[in-house]
């Protein structure tokens, strides 16, 4: 059967019993489709192929196919076909929105068979209804048009069949017949559908909130009622006038992937009405007014006119940047490096083979010292020198200096990977001083030139938030880079990790690992921590939570493991414009010195903003496992809302002021669940940068 052909055609998995065929549907496939082409799809080689206007013909009949499948599978009423080709292939493919010979669409033949599931999953990949259908006298037309065709042509096979004898001919005239038979009904199955069909009522809710100064965000759902026909479309309208005269603007939604509408280029401070209507195949329904019944754009630096405070931040520091290379440009500290000994130029400095170059000048075991080492990662590959090591290279063999300083310096450093050498330079006059802070960052600077120009790479990555510390006396820093691109290397060896890890032969007793082998040991968790930390938060309104403590060289922040570059948080709303009325309703709690909202109360049940900070902070102390009684005493901080670009903004939570950061030795008795970890805050700082 042509049906069973097109099932061949599709995924290789279990399938309905075929249903009686569509009579258009096998004209299609039959004119398009060749003996030899009458395989499953996953067999087909075009390698094999000769000519590009072959292949280009084959792939055209190939989409025809898929087209002709998705009409046969909609008319079937098979939700698991239809469900599986939309997953496999793109609207374009699937020519998802053009009419067939009927002047019909998959969409149209879904809602007038008020096939709701199928209808749905097919508005979701952006089906739309046939521009045939200007009218509803149009489309009613056009269905008793289909109608008596399909029944005039079953009339005609069935006297052919009664007065012909039964031959050949006669036997494919039945078959015809009863495919024709199965039309006829489809037919007058989607002419009742749109005969008893009616408007669809009015959005069942509609949410109004405010997205910034000239903007209003609309969130609407789906009328409840299950009795009219599947709605296809929405219209957001919008006015200055609760009677909606005159009308301001509209918009209509036909795609209804998500169901929310943002109405730009209005004017702040000015008061809009809102309303939803929904449409169906036989019009469009009533409106329903937004809840709140109007909103008026704004933001909440407005309350005091305040500038966003990283304006012009970036201009300035490079600029100044700018200064200061300028003023040592001409600097005699230039001189010592133009003058180095030969030995320091790498003839191929730029080039991976370095890896492999049995001159070079890679570590392989540590001797007591401060290291650097440099993890280049791509999916479960890592890169290692000629003699599968990571690369390492001596900073220091005899440091004795504070660590922690001149680590957070490295890590600075980290962000301007492009400009080592100028540091050196800068750094190289003050090299008669007999300070041992500015020899170690010397050192420093020269061992990362040193691994660039062995690695032939610049930028080293990120620096992981803490070194590695072993009892032999060796410190080892870590910086960690993915590689995304599909680029090859000559005679560049990439190991995969678990080989890495379990081919290294370990010279430490399990007692008291060497740096090294404590770096291997925990290699996944490293290179995890990198892929989480530059993970970003979708768009929205956050509640974080500021919790430090402090030691005697640092302060280190609380942060959730799954995000380390973000406070610990949890989600508030989608929408991260807190507006200048909420701001002020803020403010206005802050100046009384009311508690944290963790109870409703009766004259504040109306305020969105209220309830939606109970529920956030409910959520956050448990996550945080404080008992929520202890949230009485916490604070929100109300000197601003914290915006990162446009789309992400937090309100902070705070501890009491004798809580907010814990001494050393002091008791913590609120102690987090697993799943967090602390970071030095400027390690912190440069992760929110990135």
């Amino acid at each position: 059967k042509m049906t069973q052909q097109m099932r061949d055609l599709q995924l290789a998995q279990a399938r309905k019993p075929p249903g009686p065929s569509s009579p258009n549907a096998a004209k299609r496939l039959y004119r398009n489709l060749s003996g030899k082409f009458r395989v499953n799809y996953t067999s087909f080689d075009e390698g094999s192929l000769v000519g590009r206007g072959e292949k280009e013909k084959l792939r055209k009949s190939y989409l025809f196919q898929s087209n002709a499948a998705l009409f046969e599978a909609v008319e079937l009423q098979d939700l698991d076909r239809v469900q599986e080709m939309l997953k496999h292939y793109s609207p374009e493919e699937l020519d998802l929105n053009t009419p067939n010979s009927e002047g019909l669409l998959p969409l149209d033949i879904a809602i007038m068979t008020n096939n709701a599931p199928i209808a749905r999953a097919l508005l979701q990949a952006g089906a739309k209804e046939s521009p045939h259908f200007v009218s509803l006298e149009s489309r009613s037309l056009h269905l008793s048009t289909l109608v008596r065709e399909a029944e005039q042509r079953v009339n005609e096979l069935m006297a052919q069949v009664v007065n012909e004898a039964p031959n050949a001919d006669c036997s494919e005239k039945e078959k015809q017949l009863k495919a024709w038979e199965w039309r006829f009904r489809l037919y007058k199955r989607m002419k009742a559908g749109f005969e008893h069909a009616r408007a669809p009522d009015a959005p069942s809710s509609v949410h109004l909130s405010v997205a910034s100064s000239t903007s209003l965000q609309v969130t609407f759902w789906e009328p409840l009622s299950v009795n009219s026909a599947i709605v296809t479309k929405y219209k957001v309208e919008w006015s200055c006038s609760p009677t909606f005269s005159p009308l301001l603007g509209e918009a209509v939604i036909d795609k209804l992937k998500d169901l929310h509408f943002t109405i730009q280029g209005l004017v702040s401070g000015t008061a809009y009405h809102v309303r939803v209507s929904a449409y169906n195949m036989k019009g469009w329904g009533p409106p329903q007014a937004s809840t709140p019944p109007f909103a008026i754009p704004s933001n909440w630096r407005e309350y005091d006119g305040r500038a966003p405070r990283r304006r012009g931040q970036a201009e300035a520091l490079d600029h100044l940047l700018g200064q200061v290379k300028t003023v040592h440009q001409h600097c005699i500290c230039h001189e010592p490096c133009k003058n180095q000994p030969q030995s320091r130029k790498h003839s191929v400095s730029k080039s991976l083979k370095h890896l492999f170059h049995p001159g070079s000048k890679f570590l392989k075991t540590l001797k007591r010292g401060l290291y650097l080492t440099a993890i280049f990662y791509k999916d479960d590959n890592i890169l290692v020198t000629h003699e599968d090591q990571i690369p390492v290279v001596e900073i220091d063999d005899t440091y004795s200096c504070l660590l922690m300083q001149d680590f957070l310096w490295l890590t600075k450093v980290s962000c301007m990977w492009d400009e080592i050498l100028w540091l050196r330079q800068c750094v190289t006059v003050s090299q008669s001083s007999c300070s041992c802070i500015l020899q170690t960052r010397f050192k420093m600077l020269l061992a990362i030139s040193q691994m660039q120009g062995l690695l032939g790479i610049q930028d080293l990555g990120q620096v992981f938030f803490e070194p590695i510390k072993d009892k032999q006396g060796n410190i080892l820093i870590v910086t960690l880079k993915e590689v995304k691109t599909n680029q090859t290397f000559e005679s560049v060896r990439w190991v995969p990790i678990c080989k890495l890890q379990s081919g290294r032969k370990s010279v430490s007793s399990p007692e008291e690992p060497t740096a090294l082998d404590m770096l291997l040991i925990s290699l996944q968790d490293k290179l995890a921590y990198h892929q989480r930390s530059s993970h970003a938060l979708s768009p929205g309104l956050y509640l974080g939570y500021l919790k430090l403590c402090s030691a005697v060289d640092q302060i280190r922040v609380l942060v959730p493991e799954q995000l380390p570059n973000i406070l610990c948080h949890v989600k508030i709303r989608s929408n991260p414009n807190i507006s200048r009325e909420e701001w002020e309703w803020l403010q206005k709690m802050a100046s009384v010195e009311e508690p944290v909202p963790t109870e409703p109360e009766t004259d504040r049940s109306q305020n969105p903003l209220f309830q939606e900070l109970q529920v956030a902070i409910k959520e956050l102390m448990t996550l945080v496992n404080i008992p929520l009684q202890e949230a009485k005493d916490f604070r929100l901080y109300s000197q601003e809302v914290l915006d990162f670009g446009d789309q992400v903004s937090f309100l902070l939570l705070l501890p009491p002021s004798d809580d907010v950061c814990t001494a050393p030795g002091q008791n913590n008795p609120y102690t987090p669940r697993s799943g967090f970890l602390t970071l030095p805050l400027q390690i912190f700082e440069l992760g929110e940068e990135r």
